[in-house]
């Protein structure tokens, strides 16, 4: 036997191995049969059908996508609100609870009005009190409100009462029986206060 000529078991290999790929030809030719005209128009209708479904889709669900998103920025924005609205206004039921005292060292002061020396050191006591708390007030943004002589403004003042003079202008501010406060801008309590009234 030469070494040119194959040997009997390669050869049945590769005449098995051209039978097998004559016959994946063969099925992949039947497989693919190239439609007649009609059919193909009507696969194409079908598959713009498909498509224009799969458009609409896709359409809604990046209708979807968006408002998802709006809805989450405007969550977001609100609760950086709510959070800078707690950082501002946290303090305001604290701050309620000491003008009750701060008014009570302001009475004590207007009440204390003798000469004797145990008296006197007593006021003075209570007025650094007084300038203490209006000290720490400053720090947190609590502003007085004492309007005396300007107009009367009912978002920060309460009128408990009008009486007509000729010494002021009528609407403003001739007396204040309590002082009011704002915390950053927001009313904490009206200032209560006189007003004066025309003379008719």
């Amino acid at each position: 036997m030469s070494k040119d000529q194959p040997s009997p078991e390669s050869q049945a290999a590769s005449d098995l191995i051209e039978g097998l790929a004559e016959l994946d030809n063969e099925e992949t030719a039947e497989a693919v049969e190239v439609p007649e005209s009609e059919d193909a128009e009507l696969s194409v209708e079908e598959l713009k059908k498909q498509l224009a479904k799969a458009e609409k889709k896709a359409a809604d669900n990046w209708d979807k996508v968006l408002r998802v998103q709006a809805e989450m920025e405007n969550l977001k924005r609100r609760t950086q609100k709510d959070l800078d609205s707690a950082h501002k206004y946290g303090l305001e039921k604290f701050a309620k609870e000491l003008l009750s005292v701060i008014d009570s060292l302001e009475l004590g002061i207007q009440a204390a009005t003798s000469d004797v020396p145990e008296v006197v050191k007593l006021r003075e006591g209570s007025e650094l009190t007084v300038k203490q708390f209006e000290a720490v007030f400053a720090k947190f943004n609590i502003e007085a409100i004492d309007p005396i002589g300007q107009p009367f403004n009912p978002e920060f003042h309460q009128a408990m009462t009008m009486v007509p003079t000729a010494d002021a202008e009528p609407n403003t501010v001739i007396n204040v029986f309590q002082k009011g406060y704002v915390l950053n801008g927001r009313l904490i309590r009206p200032a209560m206060v006189v007003v004066a009234q025309a003379i008719a």
